[in-house]
């Protein structure tokens, strides 16, 4: 059974005491959704210590938005992943397509991050999609399988044990847009047939997120489908009563 994963991508939200209240409220209602389903949230670097701190005892697990490409030394405002791991830290989003878009990251960039991940225990949340206009010329199945092929297909067997995958469908962040439940399936059956080129029948435990204006009114929906394992969520992750409805899309 692949794990079925709800991770929260708080983006550039909330002061400290705000993330604090949304944690402590995400945990006091985690009860009311099957167990089966593990919660993540991803808070801003500046209040990861601080939300780790309202989780210590809890279920929901914590993450980080990015982490840095070198271990250490002088890379003035960057975060290293020792230093996200040392706060509690198990996840870190990697390749999310507004760090591609706004801040040009490429393969070669998160094939560093991705080993300093694994370096300091983190198991990748990684992003992969197409645009708007890849997806009008048909071109989604070739960029998501160049994104893999290129930084995912460098690990090693025993690190791609320890991976996330989230497909995020750019034209459908933001927007209001949404891939419709055979649309998400669509693609994420076609993700894992290219991991498992590579990987072989280890390609059937890696939990793959819809990572595209999930929300509670279509997470059942999307949820349901064969090869969605959870989704990775960005808006309705701010408001505590729509993450722990998506949560309850899971069937028990």
């Amino acid at each position: 059974m692949r794990k079925k994963i709800v991770a929260g991508n708080w983006k550039m939200n909330t002061l400290p005491a705000e993330g604090v209240e949304l944690a402590q409220n995400i945990e006091a209602g985690r009860n009311e959704v099957c167990e089966c389903v593990n919660f993540i949230v991803c808070p801003p670097f500046t209040h990861i210590a601080m939300v780790a701190q309202t989780l210590k005892d809890s279920t929901v697990e914590l993450g980080a938005q990015d982490c840095a490409t070198e271990a250490k030394g002088a890379y003035t405002g960057e975060v290293a992943a020792s230093m996200i791991a040392a706060l509690g830290c198990k996840y870190v989003i990697l390749g999310h397509s507004e760090r591609r878009q706004y801040y040009g990251e490429t393969s070669e960039t998160l094939n560093k991050k991705m080993a300093q991940a694994y370096a300091n225990g983190l198991t990748p949340i990684y992003c992969v999609g197409e645009n708007l206009e890849e997806r009008d010329a048909g071109n989604h199945f070739a960029v998501c399988k160049q994104q893999i092929e290129e930084v995912v297909f460098n690990l090693t067997e025993e690190q791609f044990k320890n991976l996330v995958i989230a497909y995020e469908p750019v034209w459908a962040i933001g927007t209001g847009k949404t891939a419709t439940a055979d649309q998400a399936q669509e693609i994420h059956a076609y993700i894992r047939q290219v991991l498992a080129e590579k990987f072989g029948a280890a390609a059937a435990e890696c939990p793959i997120l819809y990572g595209g204006s999930c929300k509670p009114s279509n997470a059942a929906e999307i949820f349901a489908k064969e090869d969605v394992d959870g989704g990775l969520i960005g808006g309705a992750a701010l408001k505590t009563e729509d993450f722990l409805a998506i949560g309850k899309g899971f069937s028990k």
